[in-house]
């Protein structure tokens, strides 16, 4: 039987084997820093854990922050390898002396990559690109590429799972054959090796989340941190309300079950149950607007959501050129007013807007079922696909509509190679084109319409080849971008704004053309803004500030909104009063932003005229966003304090309101 050579030098056998027992002792450390290398590359890659990016708001980019997250994933690291280490000596006691590394590297190298491979979803990327590909050479492809393209991801995982068993019992009996029989076995770690590293993960587990750092975030990114900090926070919840004490978000409160992080704080109980801002005192809300229905002389309606459109907007120049005059001139003839976004991401934006709740149910009322009732011709253009997060199904819209166009129909026409639902986009001049040979060539004298309409250019990367250069030379191409072309990044953005904005003026000389302009209530608004690296990130929905919450609301007829700041729930109220011919109504409460479900937000805010005020409770740290001033909630006294009490007071109600919603549905 053929073996490796264990030497060729003139030391000999011994000297070759003494040689081949150091090297196989390195194997296990080569092994964990591999993997480790390629989880972190990937992390960053996906996350922008180091690099930042878009939607990454807590890189690990100071000094700090990297001593921290290195001292605790290397802990993590060598836990993980010790315990891989310690499973394949034992496994492998009766086996060859190399059978421990053969199962360590396939415990902590093939185990530990295929979890990385299911965390990161590397196959999403793989088959959505294979089925864009296909789906181009319908009837050309290859028998190959369509087996490929029919597979599920679960017949894909099945393969892998095979291949991977098949690989590693070739492997075994290659080894077998190869390697000499005499090799040394592998020694167990030292007792005192394994104690040093368990204590000093176990003192990373409890310090680092309590510091609030960026780090600890950016280890919970991480496999190894994830699962045993995840585990030790199970096994200290002996209260079993969710929270042990060992994540970030830990239990103040171990031994009572009704006190912890998120908890719902009962008003009047004289019990501080989430342990913010006291017992809850209820302040007053906006009382939900019930279904309408319009009887008298009805006006058309024209809403446009320009996405990721900021507050910032109306006045903005770029290399000397305004980016929206059509949006100004609308301004100045009817008006305009500063607008948030509840939740600053699309889909829950929209409920909001047309359902005019904070958090709407499916079915209940909205703005498409009230025109529905009322007689109105209705069609819906959007250039994302609106059953996506469960816009159409919550608000009604497919239901309503007479002419339905978005994204998902308009396939074919999309303007990136990606076709999984939410990468969808499709150029407005597609939506403008499909008005008119729909809606748009019907007779709107004989009854109202109402058409909405979603541009789409201003989305993420801010650019396609659909978008004409209005107000920048050169787009920036999506693999470029970063905080070190922030002003690239920024003009892009803005000539994409720009585009919308084109496409809005072509909207609204086409209404004009039809003769209905002074019969038409035109609304324009983005449904949430985008920051553009001002302060490091790129992204919406995940720092509670003006630019990524506040965007704008206009009007074409003066005198129908009310003074700002609305929210977006705000807007149906507004419509609902200028299409009865009604003075606006002043909001019965300030915008209330929240990131992450209304139960379980990791950050609140509240928004007043020139003043935004943010809370995050996963560190409690408090914000007056508009003089940059943050501390931890209880540093601040005086108007300040009063300021981070009334929006706890205002989720507190929120909250209280919506269990008592829930409940009376469940009876």
């Amino acid at each position: 039987m053929a073996t490796l050579p264990i030497s060729d030098g003139p030391a000999g056998p011994a000297r070759g084997r003494s040689v081949a027992a150091r090297l196989l002792a390195l194997f296990p450390f080569a092994l964990v820093a591999l993997v480790s290398l390629v989880e972190l590359a990937l992390a960053d890659r996906k996350y922008g854990l180091f690099t930042g990016g878009f939607g990454q708001s807590r890189a690990v980019d100071t000094s700090g922050e990297v001593a921290l997250f290195l001292a605790g994933y290397l802990a993590a690291q060598a836990l993980i390898g010790l315990a891989g280490w310690a499973l394949a000596l034992r496994l492998a006691r009766r086996g060859p002396a190399w059978a421990a590394l053969f199962l360590f590297a396939l415990i902590n190298g093939a185990l530990f990559l295929a979890l990385l491979v299911a965390q990161y979803q590397l196959h999403s990327y793989f088959s959505d690109a294979v089925g864009f590909a296909l789906l181009k050479q319908l009837g050309g492809g290859s028998l190959v590429d369509a087996i490929l393209f029919g597979l599920s991801e679960i017949g894909v995982a099945l393969i892998a799972l095979v291949a991977v068993i098949a690989a590693a019992w070739i492997a075994w009996k290659l080894l077998a054959r190869l390697l000499p029989a005499d090799l040394p076995r592998s020694a167990r770690p030292r007792r005192a090796l394994s104690i040093g590293v368990i204590a000093a993960f176990f003192v990373s587990a409890i310090a680092i989340p309590r510091t609030g750092s960026d780090a600890a975030f950016g280890l919970n990114r991480t496999l190894a941190w994830q699962g045993l900090t995840g585990t030790l926070d199970a096994l200290s919840d002996v209260d079993r309300d969710g929270y042990g004490l060992f994540g970030i978000q830990h239990d103040s409160a171990p031994f009572d079950g009704s006190r912890h992080p998120l908890a719902l704080d009962v008003p009047g109980n004289g019990v501080d149950e989430d342990g913010y801002g006291g017992d809850l005192a209820l302040v007053p809300l906006a009382a939900p607007l019930g279904s309408q229905v319009f009887t008298s002389e009805r006006s058309h309606v024209v809403i446009v959501v320009m996405e990721s459109t900021r507050g910032d907007v109306l006045g903005k120049r770029v290399n000397g050129k305004l980016v929206a005059p059509n949006l100004e001139a609308l301004a100045v003839e009817g008006g305009a007013v500063p607008a948030y976004s509840h939740v600053a991401f699309t889909t829950e934006s929209l409920k909001s807007l047309f359902s005019g709740q904070l958090a709407p149910r499916k079915g209940g009322p909205s703005l498409f079922r009230d025109l529905k009732a009322s007689g109105y011709r209705i069609g819906v253009f959007s250039g994302q696909p609106e059953d996506f997060g469960g816009i159409s199904e919550t608000v009604g819209m497919r239901g309503a509509a007479d002419v339905y166009v978005d994204a998902e129909t308009l396939r074919d026409k999309r303007a990136f190679d990606f076709a999984a639902q939410g990468s969808l986009l499709v150029d407005e001049s597609h939506l403008l084109d499909a008005f008119d040979r729909t809606l748009g060539a019907e007779d709107w004298q004989a009854r109202p319409h109402f058409a909405y309409f979603n541009f789409q250019s201003a989305h993420f990367p801010y650019h396609h080849d659909g978008v004409r250069m209005r107000v920048a030379d050169r787009p920036i191409e999506r693999g470029a971008i970063g905080a070190d072309r922030a002003a690239e990044v920024q003009a892009t953005y803005w000539n994409a704004v720009a585009n919308a904005d084109a496409w809005l003026g072509e909207l609204i000389a086409r209404l004009k053309a039809k003769g209905v302009w002074n019969d038409t209530l035109l609304i324009v608004t983005g449904d949430h803004g985008e920051d553009l690296f001002e302060d490091g990130f790129l992204g919406h929905g995940h720092i509670v500030n003006q630019r990524q919450f506040g965007t704008v609301l206009v009007a074409n007829r003066p005198g129908i909104l009310p003074a700002g700041p609305l929210a977006l729930a705000d807007y149906r109220a507004v419509i609902t009063a200028a299409l009865r011919g009604e003075p606006p109504a002043p909001p019965a409460a300030p915008p209330f932003l929240h990131i992450g479900p209304l139960d379980a937000p990791t950050a609140i805010g509240l928004a007043g005229r020139g003043t935004l005020t943010s809370l995050r409770l996963d560190t409690g740290e408090a914000c007056m966003t508009e003089r940059s001033q943050c501390a931890p909630h209880g540093d601040f006294t005086g108007t300040d304090k009063a300021r981070i009490d009334a929006l706890i007071a205002r989720w507190g109600s929120e909250r209280w309101r919506a269990h008592r919603r829930e409940g009376q549905a469940g009876h």
